[in-house]
């Protein structure tokens, strides 16, 4: 064998794979999973882990049937898939319609479309709109929501104050706070986790940061204005850091991901101003899911030896912006009067054919 023969090809080599980057999301969640005990005890633990059985037991059966795939659980995606799920829902969302948004969540958000990395949608919150839509009932019902009888911390004091209201009241309950989705008690350890996988390299800080100011630039002007603007800060940064980050679901350049999380941020608002409540960042999200590819396309580095198009660029990008636009007033349109189950059942409708066909081919 020659010189030639024994030199190596130029492509970028790593050691990382996707276990170890699923491995770190993990690592970066646990402590918010086991924040969740001080409120409920054994309950949300339980919830979490009924979420994370029903991924992982629905990608092993459905990645073997129709992927052919054998040990595409090891890859850890799954247990993700359910511990983010799980992160937006109730305490007390019943644990057979969670094991249902589970298995919705992996079939209709992964195996229908081929598997991991050629997701449309962020199988979590797709997973959860799969609940919202047939158990309305329970998933609409504030009971879920709470129960003073059982809950044993409302908060819990780290930092000593006698005065209420004071900054270290306001410290301890960003650290622990037992209201809303349970992934939202600590937005200290949200925000910690983010900042791990940030300096680990799994994700970038453009999405979340351009997110956050679009949103709080909109809460400044609203607040200006008079409107009473109800924020859930926990559910902002899950979605921002965790959600809106998905690999294959989000934009891959700089530039990309700085007008994706810019968008996101501007169809909050539009929600917020059409007063829609509790779904308002996983229609956000889902929404900028579709144009993960036209935003990449528009955003593209420019190829080398070729002209400038600055300002062609920008009238695409406002072209796209008020497509987006549109698109996020025809979600609250579909909203407002009780259809976005029909858009569901298209899409089940869509995917289903699409999962039989690659049986039959695979």
């Amino acid at each position: 064998m020659d010189n030639a023969e024994k030199t190596f090809n130029p492509y970028i080599r790593t050691n990382d794979n996707v276990g170890k980057v699923m491995g770190d999301v993990i690592l970066a969640l646990f402590p918010c999973i086991l924040v969740t005990f001080p409120a409920y005890g054994i309950g949300p633990l339980l919830l979490c882990t009924v979420c994370v059985l029903s991924t992982v037991l629905a990608e092993w059966l459905f990645s073997l049937f129709f992927l052919k795939k054998k040990n595409s659980v090891n890859d850890l995606s799954a247990v993700v898939t359910g511990i983010l799920l799980s992160f937006t829902l109730a305490p007390f969302t019943p644990l057979y319609i969670a094991a249902f948004g589970g298995a919705a969540a992996v079939i209709f958000g992964k195996i229908a479309v081929g598997g991991l990395g050629r997701n449309i949608f962020n199988p979590a919150l797709l997973g959860r709109e799969f609940m919202t839509v047939f158990f309305p009932a329970a998933m609409g019902s504030g009971i879920i929501w709470g129960n003073e009888s059982l809950l044993k911390y409302k908060y819990i004091e780290i930092i000593k104050s006698s005065e209420p209201g004071s900054w270290a009241e306001y410290l301890d309950r960003i650290f622990f706070t037992a209201s809303g989705a349970i992934g939202e008690y600590s937005i200290f350890l949200l925000a910690a986790g983010g900042i791990y996988l940030i300096y680990r390299e799994r994700i970038t800080w453009h999405i979340p940061f351009s997110m956050f100011i679009v949103i709080f630039l909109g809460i400044t002007v609203f607040t200006f204005l008079g409107f009473d603007i109800k924020i859930a800060l926990g559910g902002l940064i899950l979605g921002g850091i965790y959600m809106a980050t998905d690999m294959p679901t989000s934009t891959t350049t700089p530039a990309a991901k700085i007008y994706y999380g810019c968008m996101i941020g501007v169809s909050v608002i539009l929600c917020w101003m059409s007063r829609i409540e509790f779904e308002t960042l996983s229609y956000s999200i889902l929404i900028m899911n579709v144009f993960k590819n036209p935003v990449d396309s528009l955003c593209r580095p420019r190829v080398f030896g070729t002209e400038r198009e600055t300002f062609k660029r920008i009238l695409h990008g406002f072209f796209l912006f008020v497509i987006i636009a549109c698109t996020v007033l025809i979600v609250m349109f579909f909203h407002h009067n009780n259809l976005i189950k029909y858009l569901l059942y298209i899409y089940i409708i869509w995917s289903a054919v699409r999962l039989i066909r690659s049986g039959e081919v695979l």
